[in-house]
């Protein structure tokens, strides 16, 4: 059966949207690649939250996750790698998986990046990868290096033990994470200058301090966040400005009817997680009006 409401994003805005839809009784599923992948979920402390005292980031998120899951919203750590959002029903892709539903509100955020590393377009899909459950099988028995200062670099490095050797853990971070699993070689410090190939890849050059190093290795996996918005699974469906932001009117809809938009993949002026989360609810009630048969714009 197809969902009432699939939300993309489970920080501040998803969350958010979440409650008020699941507390509303619409059949609502979060699609996210993570609580440590967002803005929020990377904070150190939070003190500035309404109503929740100092506070890490990460466990704000949980915080409200749980209250959604509690009214029935279900999580799913997924990557979205396409759209169909044309008809009744919309369809959301993930690797493995297709949902389908009748609204979506995308609250991805602006954690992408605004330039590509040297080689990474040419190879992608060639050896470079973003998902490691998606990809980790054809690398097995071969060199990798996973490149990231997140803890979902970790976790994906931690999934790939199970195929690749020897695996490379690369971080601009002077010290390797404390999560980073045995048998896994770090290389801190760090930052890529190129990866090599032509039809596949066949290394890696990194630079350390005033070394260079290179790596041979078969595949590259790639977790860099930087401050544009997550929006390259829409491959250009929706509107956007000169910034890559997402456009919504006034009941943060998208130009496609019931497709709706909250926090800061709409780049707003006060990136905060009040805002964010304020943004989701919004959204979330005008997908329940559409729903109930009413029209966006009623009801204000």
């Amino acid at each position: 059966m197809p969902e009432d409401v699939v939300i993309i994003g489970g920080g501040p805005a998803g969350s958010a949207a979440a409650i008020y839809a699941a507390r509303a009784g619409l059949k609502t599923l979060v699609l996210d690649k993570g609580v440590t992948s967002g803005a929020l979920g990377m904070a150190g402390q939070v003190d500035n939250y309404p109503g929740v005292p100092r506070v890490a980031g990460v466990e704000l998120v949980r915080i409200m996750r749980e209250q959604a899951q509690s009214f029935g919203a279900r999580f799913k750590q997924e990557r979205v790698t396409g759209v169909n959002l044309e008809g009744e029903l919309k369809q959301i892709y993930t690797a493995g998986d297709l949902f389908e539903t009748r609204t979506v509100i995308i609250a991805t955020g602006s954690m992408g990046r605004a330039a590509a590393l040297p080689g990474e377009d040419a190879l992608t899909g060639r050896g470079v990868s973003y998902c490691a459950t998606c990809d980790g099988a054809f690398f097995r028995g071969k060199a990798v290096a996973v490149v990231g200062d997140n803890e979902e670099a970790v976790e994906e490095a931690r999934f790939l033990t199970r195929f690749a050797a020897p695996l490379y853990f690369v971080t601009r971070k002077k010290e390797p994470p404390a999560t980073l699993p045995e048998g896994i070689t770090p290389v801190t410090g760090a930052r890529v200058t190129q990866i090599n190939g032509e039809k596949a890849v066949t290394g890696l050059v990194v630079q350390q301090g005033d070394r260079e190093i290179q790596l041979e290795v078969k595949g590259v996996f790639i977790y860099l966040y930087g401050n544009r918005p997550v929006t390259a699974f829409l491959g250009g469906v929706l509107p956007t400005d000169a910034y890559g932001c997402l456009i919504v009117d006034e009941n943060m809809q998208t130009a496609i009817p019931g497709v709706f938009a909250a926090g800061d993949v709409l780049c707003p002026q006060v990136k905060q997680a009040v805002v964010a989360a304020a943004e989701g609810c919004r959204a979330a009630m005008q997908a329940i009006r559409i729903l109930s048969g009413e029209t966006a714009s009623s009801r204000r």
